[in-house]
């Protein structure tokens, strides 16, 4: 069974480039690698050949993964984000309570998720409970941390490219 999975267009984007790189380029050093490992002889003991026929499995698997998620995935175009509501590609500024500061999260499709870049998961314990709130609304969530209380302050997105306000895409 297929989950379908929410990404914005730069998800999109990023996903079918790792795909590209893994197909076109990594498949080609997993070649080269696995030719390097065999020259060495007798693969019986050869740790080379070893690690080389792992590399090249995982690769293939992540390639299996990527193709099926991109057969399943739905595309959050950039202009269909609302800022009327939490959604997926939202940008929601927050007032944390508890460290008394203004925190700007985008909410993303898992695939896209970055904490360190406070692009945030719409499944993760904080995205959802931001998920479908307006300006104004207090929420709580039970995050690994501990409770946090958030006060949503203001909901935008990220301004549309020049292409696409130009009706190119």
């Amino acid at each position: 069974m297929t989950i379908e999975q929410t990404v914005t267009e730069e998800g999109l984007r990023k996903l079918k480039e790792e795909l590209n790189y893994l197909k076109v380029e990594k498949r080609k050093e997993n070649v080269e690698a696995i030719r390097t490992a065999l020259s060495f002889g007798d693969i019986s003991e050869n740790s080379e050949y070893d690690e080389a026929k792992n590399e090249q499995a995982k690769t293939e698997s992540r390639i299996v993964e990527l193709e099926e998620t991109l057969r399943s995935v739905k595309v959050v175009s950039d202009s269909e984000i609302q800022t009327d509501y939490v959604s997926v590609g939202s940008i929601v500024k927050v007032y944390d309570r508890e460290f008394e500061e203004e925190i700007d999260y985008t909410i993303v499709g898992s695939t896209e998720a970055n904490p360190a870049e406070n692009k945030i998961s719409d499944l993760s314990p904080i995205g959802k409970a931001l998920m479908g709130h307006t300006s104004g609304d207090t929420v709580s969530a039970l995050t690994p941390g501990g409770a946090v209380r958030l006060k949503i302050i203001e909901i935008t997105r990220q301004p549309l490219h020049k292409e696409e306000k130009n009706g190119r895409t």
